[in-house]
C-alpha cells in the first residue's frame, strides 16, 4: 500500500493533487502547528498577468495553535463575498468558468468555522470533481505516539497503516533516507512534477499557480492527465 502525508494546503499547486493521487492512502496533518508564512490559508492566483496572493482570514490566535486549533476569521461571513467577487472578476473570461465556478461557490460558502475542517473540505471537493479515489486519513485519527517528529513520525505512521511504499514531495529529499525506511521495511520515493504549462489569457505563463487557476484553463480531462505528469524518484 502507498501512503503519503502532507500538512492541509489551501487550494494548493497541482503537484499537491498528483501526490494524493500517487498513493492509496493520503494522510492529512491536522494535528501539527500552524505556519503563518506557509501554504495552509494561502495561495497564489492570476491577477493581471502576475502571481498574487489570496489568504483565508483568520482570527488573531497563539502561532503555536495546531491547525486544528484555528478558527476562520468573524469577519468571513463579508470577506468570502469578496472572494468570490474577485476569483469572478480575474476568471470570468477563462474557458471553463461556467463549469469550475460552481465548485468555488461551494468551497468558500461552507460554514465551517475550523480551519483545519475548512481547508480538508476544499479538498475533498477538488479531488471528487477530478474522480481522484484515495483514501483521506486525518493524522490525529492514527494510533501513534504524536510527540515524534519528523521521519520517526512519519515511519511510525508508515507502520501503523501497514504501508509498504511512502512518497514523498521532492523537496524532502534532505530530510529523509532510504536506508531508515528500507530498514522498516518500507519504500521511499520522491515525486518531482514534470513542467506543466497552459494559456492563460495572452500572459506569459506564471507555474504553479492554485489548483483555481489550473481548473478555470484546463478541461477537467486535460488536469486529469496533468495528474500522471510527473517522475518518481
Amino acid at each position: 500500500m502507498k501512503v503519503a502525508i502532507m500538512q492541509p494546503y489551501f487550494l494548493p499547486y497541482i503537484g499537491y493533487f498528483q501526490l494524493i493521487n500517487a498513493v492509496d492512502v493520503f494522510v492529512i496533518y491536522d494535528n501539527i502547528e500552524f505556519t503563518k508564512k506557509g501554504w495552509i490559508n494561502r495561495n497564489r492566483i492570476l491577477v493581471n498577468g502576475k502571481d498574487n496572493y489570496f489568504t483565508l482570514p483568520l482570527k488573531k490566535n497563539s502561532d503555536f495553535l495546531h491547525v486544528n486549533q484555528r478558527k476562520i476569521a468573524d469577519s468571513y461571513s463579508k470577506d468570502k463575498t469578496k472572494i468570490i467577487s474577485k476569483i469572478t472578476e480575474l476568471y470570468k473570461k477563462a474557458p471553463q468558468y461556467d463549469e469550475v465556478f460552481p465548485l468555488i461557490k461551494t468551497i468558500f460558502n461552507t460554514n465551517e468555522e475550523n480551519l483545519f475542517d475548512f481547508v480538508f473540505h476544499s479538498l475533498k471537493i477538488i479531488t471528487e470533481y477530478l474522480e481522484i479515489k484515495t483514501e483521506f486519513i486525518v493524522s490525529s485519527s492514527i494510533k501513534i505516539d504524536h510527540s515524534l517528529k519528523s521521519q520517526d513520525k512519519v515511519i511510525a505512521i508508515c507502520k501503523e497503516l501497514s504501508a509498504t511504499d511512502y512518497i514523498n514531495p521532492i523537496g524532502g529529499t534532505e530530510l529523509y533516507s532510504k536506508d531508515t525506511f528500507n530498514k522498516n521495511d518500507v519504500q521511499l520515493n520522491f515525486i518531482k512534477s514534470n513542467n506543466i504549462d497552459y494559456q492563460q489569457f495572452d500572459n506569459d505563463f506564471i507555474p504553479w499557480l492554485s489548483i483555481i487557476d489550473v481548473l478555470f484553463f484546463n478541461s477537467r480531462e486535460k488536469v486529469q492527465g496533468y495528474l500522471n505528469q510527473y517522475t518518481l524518484l
